[in-house]
């Protein structure tokens, strides 16, 4: 059996599913096209849709023939029908797909990536022996990568936070523009998909009604609890996919919620944030100018 693998930058767990995969000896087959064409693609086939679907859409089109093709489930904001089912919806609006197998990303509930990678193990491989010890090899990888705290502060740099799917900020096609824009007007961002999951997460608690809040949801919300509490933060962009109604919804609830100075943003693929952008970094250089003059 072929399968194609989509490796998502703003995926957690790439490198267990990769391992896991290759354990169980299926043979394994990347996107053939670079993101740029992978992009041109998806929005080809699908205009009208959110440039995060378009980006997942082209690359499981640019892997040509394969038997399957493995998507990370990245974590859905409460309306969301793409987040919630991306693998399910892609082939009803799109003919001749091969078979999408949704892979969970963090965070999971315990035993839940084990128990999905048992499933999707016996769906490719034909033994049940050979499941079990590919379970067992990836182990230490089921738990993601490890991430601290990053830097705050940059000298002569107003540090603000970005706030924003990891669909879309971790993708270079699809964020490049805005985080050289953010670089060109002196700011020093630091963005969500940076943060510790765990910190976010715990953050996240005090969310109205967190326990009944989807996973996106309460990421987004955890990550701008974090960052707009942090002193050293002078403020705080919100970026939605471009055609993204349900993130942007979710993103302007959040913003209103928040102490400091705000600013929402649906970006498209290129985009850098254009003349809101840069007068709402003047307006952070500014405050900045004038408390350390009354310091």
């Amino acid at each position: 059996m072929k399968v194609g693998l989509l490796e998502s930058r703003a995926a957690r767990l790439s490198g267990y599913w990769a391992a896991y995969l290759r354990e169980l000896g299926v043979e394994l087959t990347s996107p053939g096209l670079g993101d740029d064409e992978a992009l041109a693609l998806g929005r080809e086939s699908l205009p009208q849709e959110p440039v995060t679907v378009q980006l997942a859409l082209g690359r499981v089109l640019a892997l040509g023939r394969v038997d399957a093709a493995l998507v990370s489930q990245l974590p859905a904001v409460s309306g969301d029908a793409w987040g919630e089912a991306l693998t399910e919806l892609l082939p009803r609006r799109l003919s001749g797909l091969p078979a999408l197998i949704a892979l969970p990303d963090l965070p999971a509930e315990p035993g839940e990536t084990e128990r999905v990678a048992a499933e999707i193990g016996l769906r490719l491989s034909p033994g049940g022996g050979r499941v079990r010890l590919a379970l067992d090899r990836a182990k230490p990888l089921a738990a993601g990568p490890k991430a601290e705290m990053p830097p705050l502060t940059r000298a002569s740099h107003a540090t603000v936070g970005v706030i924003g799917p990891r669909a879309l900020l971790d993708e270079p096609v699809l964020a490049a523009g805005l985080r050289a824009a953010l670089e060109s007007l002196e700011l020093h961002a630091v963005y969500s998909s940076d943060l510790p999951l765990t910190e976010v997460f715990k953050r996240a608690e005090r969310m109205e009604n967190a326990a009944r809040a989807q996973n996106g949801d309460r990421e987004l919300f955890g990550a701008a609890s974090l960052l707009g509490g942090k002193s050293m933060v002078r403020g705080l962009v919100f970026v939605a996919p471009a055609r993204d109604g349900a993130t942007h919804a979710a993103l302007s609830r959040i913003a209103a919620k928040m102490h400091k100075p705000t600013l929402l943003l649906d970006l498209d693929a290129g985009q850098g944030g254009g003349p809101e952008l840069r007068a709402f970094a003047e307006r952070l250089q500014h405050g900045a100018a004038i408390r350390e003059a009354g310091e």
